[in-house]
C-alpha cells in the first residue's frame, strides 16, 4: 500500500538535508554524494511529486512553501524512523525475560515485588505478559511463566510453588459480626462476590460451600466480575465477600485492608506452578528468575 504512495526514501534523506542546509553542495558532502546526484534526487522527487519543492538561483536555493510544509512532515517522520530504528536495535541486544503470568498473580503478588526482581536482574529487560487466557500467557514469546492449575503444561516443566488454600475475606468495614456466632447463616446470607472466569479448576462460591459440606442455596450473588484482582478490589471496598487465595491476598491481610471472617478453609489438589519452556531451561537469565521465585515462596511459606 505504501509503496504505490511514497517516494524512495533515499529521495527523502536527499530532500531533508537540502531543505535543512538550503545547499544541494553542502547536502551533498553530508551524504557522501555530488552536488549534481543531490540535484538529480531532488529532481526526481520533484517529478514524483509533481511539485515544485525548491526555486533554484546560480548560488543558492529555496524552499517553495509547498517545500517548506513538505520538510516539516519529512523531518519528524525521519527522524521518528531513526529512533525506533535505534530503539529496535538496542533490544536486541539487551537480555530480555518474558515473564507470563494470570492477573491475579501479576496484580496481587509480582507487582509488589518488581523492585527486588529489578535489583537481582539489573541488565534484564523485563516484559511482563498478564493474562487469563493461556493462548497469552503462554504465547511463544513467553520464557517462563506462573499460572495456577495441575502441573500440566505440554511443552514446559512445571515446578509447584505453592498449594491451593482458599477462605473467605472482606473489608473490616464490611458488616460480619454474625459471622462469630453462626458463620454458615452469615456468609449465606451475605453479599458474595463471583468471579465469572472460563478456567474449570478456578475455586467459585459453590465448589468451596460443597467442599465444606454446605449445600444450602446461596442468598445473594448479585455481584460478579471477570477479573479476579476486580474482585479482591470490590471486597476491599466493602462491597461483599470474596474467595481469597493464600499468598495472593496475604499482603492485603497484613495491610489491614482484608480480614478472613471466617476461620475456615478450603485446600484442593491445584496450586500455582512456575513454567519454564522446555528450549529455555539453560538461559542463565531464566535460572536465575525460576531460583530467585522458588526462594521468594520458600520464604513465604517460612513466615506463615
Amino acid at each position: 500500500m505504501f509503496k504505490q504512495q511514497l517516494p524512495p526514501l533515499d529521495l527523502l534523506i536527499a530532500f531533508e538535508s537540502a531543505a535543512r542546509l538550503l545547499s544541494f553542495t553542502r547536502a551533498g558532502a553530508e551524504l557522501h554524494l555530488t552536488q549534481a546526484a543531490i540535484s538529480q534526487q531532488i529532481r526526481s522527487l520533484e517529478d514524483s511529486l509533481q511539485v515544485k519543492l525548491f526555486t533554484r538561483s546560480h548560488r543558492a536555493v529555496q524552499l517553495t512553501n509547498e517545500g517548506r510544509e513538505y520538510q516539516h512532515t519529512v523531518t519528524a517522520i525521519l527522524k521518528q524512523l531513526a529512533g525506533a530504528t535505534m530503539d529496535i536495535q538496542r533490544v536486541e541486544f539487551t537480555p530480555q525475560l518474558v515473564i507470563g503470568c494470570d492477573q491475579c498473580f501479576a496484580t496481587l503478588w509480582l507487582s509488589s515485588r518488581l523492585n527486588l526482581l529489578k535489583s537481582l536482574l539489573p541488565e534484564v529487560a523485563l516484559r511482563l505478559i498478564a493474562s487469563d487466557e493461556d493462548a497469552e500467557s503462554l504465547g511463544p514469546e513467553v520464557q517462563v511463566a506462573v499460572l495456577h492449575g495441575d502441573g500440566n503444561w505440554p511443552g514446559f516443566e512445571a515446578f509447584r510453588l505453592l498449594d491451593e488454600e482458599v477462605f473467605p475475606v472482606c473489608s473490616p468495614d464490611y458488616d460480619h459480626a454474625g459471622a462469630a456466632a453462626d458463620w454458615v447463616a452469615w456468609l449465606l446470607q451475605a453479599q458474595l462476590i463471583d468471579l465469572a472466569d472460563n478456567h474449570w479448576n478456578w475455586m467459585n462460591w459453590r465448589l468451596w460451600l460443597g467442599g465444606n459440606n454446605i449445600d444450602a442455596p446461596l442468598g445473594n450473588r448479585k455481584l460478579q466480575c471477570n477479573s479476579y484482582p476486580l474482585v479482591i478490589d470490590a471486597a476491599c471496598n466493602g462491597h461483599g465477600v470474596a474467595l481469597g487465595w493464600r499468598y495472593m491476598v496475604d499482603d492485603l491481610i497484613a495491610q489491614g485492608r482484608l480480614i478472613r471472617p471466617v476461620d475456615v478453609s478450603l485446600k484442593t489438589e491445584y496450586g500455582y506452578y512456575l513454567l519454564c519452556r522446555d528450549n529455555q531451561q539453560q538461559d542463565a537469565v531464566v535460572r536465575r528468575f525460576r531460583d530467585w521465585l522458588l526462594s521468594q515462596f520458600a520464604c513465604d511459606q517460612q513466615r506463615r
